[in-house]
């Protein structure tokens, strides 16, 4: 439990200070690169003093010039402060629509190119979704979204929804599969216990949605690789064998 009160400590101490100061900046500017960059700042601090230590692999290969589609597994609320200051450049997220309506955090959320949606299902939400998404890959951010939609409780590999292949396949952006494995240990679902830890995260190599004949093709290809990079008690069960 100490570990969960440093890093939540360490967020409150460091990050009100510097909203003080860098959310006039924004809103005089508009310009939400110095939050942001500052509150990547301050998660990161706030995993080193709680214990936790980031190993990444394979960002090197990454070109930062390029925006495209992180996706990655997710078995922990410790992902996104993982993840996100370890990218090679900004990103935008999917977040549900209702947040925009909160003062100052919506207009925040709206600076920084959040995508909006709605979990009611019908097409038209989706289809702005979409266009939305695509208007931040034109704009020169990537995107980071977790395919399975939500987190898994026994940190094996769930199905992955189709929403972001629909998206890469109309874009054209290129596909970041992501491993991330170790937080699933250290935070699990439905806990608010953070127990120290190393946390592992693999960037394999960019897959072109050209070179998929189908969305269904691509997301076999982004589940492959994302599996490859997890231990063999995170791959997803085989599928029964089939009748002869």
């Amino acid at each position: 439990m100490l570990a969960a009160i440093v890093l939540f400590a360490t967020w409150i101490i460091l990050g009100l200070p510097g909203a003080l100061i860098a959310i006039p900046w924004t809103l005089l500017t508009r310009d939400i690169r110095f939050l942001y960059g500052m509150a990547l700042t301050v998660a990161r601090i706030g995993l080193r003093l709680a214990g936790i230590r980031v190993v990444v692999q394979g960002r090197a290969s990454l070109d930062p010039r390029r925006p495209c589609i992180f996706l990655s597994n997710h078995v922990s609320n410790l992902d996104p402060p993982v993840l996100l200051p370890v990218l090679p450049h900004r990103v935008s997220v999917f977040i549900k629509r209702s947040l925009l309506k909160v003062p100052l955090l919506g207009y925040g959320m709206r600076l920084a190119e959040f995508i909006p949606v709605d979990r009611e299902g019908r097409v038209e939400d989706a289809i702005e979704s979409v266009q939305n998404a695509a208007q931040v890959l034109r704009d020169g951010l990537s995107i980071v979204s977790f395919p399975e939609g939500t987190r898994s409780r026994d940190g094996r590999l769930q199905p992955f929804k189709k929403g972001p292949f629909y998206l890469a396949m109309e874009t054209q952006a290129p596909v970041v599969p992501v491993s991330i494995c170790g937080t699933e240990t250290m935070m699990r679902k439905g806990s608010v216990r953070i127990y120290p830890g190393t946390a592992h995260v693999i960037f394999h190599a960019p897959l072109e949605p050209a070179d998929y004949a189908t969305r269904d093709d691509l997301l076999a290809a982004v589940r492959t690789a994302i599996a490859s990079g997890l231990p063999e008690r995170m791959r997803p069960d085989p599928p029964p064998p089939t009748e002869p």
